[in-house]
């Protein structure tokens, strides 16, 4: 049986996920959980040969969570299954490790064969956002994602400030480096491209 652990925040999504999964005979699914921070806790205690997670989650995201995977229990292979054909997002996930890249417009059979696929070793990606991913290069720091993340929230420099234990006129700095980085005018437009281009 391949043991497996599923982290959506849309709840009719796990569902449907889990119930497509469970009319699988060789797949097993260990637990559903609804964010990054749940999932990770699930993961450590039932040891999942598969994690199947969103990018876009509360507390930790998809991208977070197979970075955290990768480190806390390296044989534990992570599938995102995504809304988000970014080339950016998919440049990400490889760098965290992540072995299949899936969208949630795939054909649901799609989801058990990948599984299958990256649970004997292999990797699962769509060959032409996987070309698209290395043309692109995200030149922010992850310091300056984190802020422009926040920024995009709509935090003034002084919460973002507070939340990261950083100076205002740090935080001020970093936001000027990525608007600089990306062409944009105003932190708003600068965070919104790299949403755009899946850097957030």
């Amino acid at each position: 049986m391949i043991r497996v652990l599923i982290a959506e925040d849309q709840v009719m999504i796990l569902g449907a996920l889990k119930a497509l999964l469970e009319l699988e005979g060789d797949i097993e699914v260990l637990a559903a959980t609804k964010n990054g921070s749940e999932a990770l806790k699930a993961a450590l205690d039932v040891q999942p040969d598969i994690v199947i997670t969103d990018i876009e989650m509360p507390e930790k995201t998809g991208l977070e969570l197979a970075q955290d995977l990768k480190q806390q229990l390296p044989r534990t292979r992570v599938i995102i299954v995504t809304t988000f054909a970014r080339a950016g997002y998919l440049r990400r996930a490889m760098e965290a490790g992540v072995k299949g890249y899936l969208l949630k417009d795939a054909p649901s059979d799609e989801l058990a064969d990948a599984i299958r696929r990256v649970h004997a070793g292999g990797i699962v990606i769509n060959p032409l956002l996987a070309a698209e991913a290395w043309s692109d290069q995200d030149p922010l720091t992850d310091r300056e994602r984190q802020v422009l993340r926040f920024a995009h929230e709509g935090m003034t420099s002084g919460q973002i400030a507070e939340k990261l234990h950083l100076s205002e006129g740090t935080v001020r700095n970093y936001l000027s480096e990525a608007m600089s980085k990306l062409g944009a005018s105003n932190r708003v437009e600068a965070a919104r491209m790299a949403r755009e281009k899946g850097w957030l």
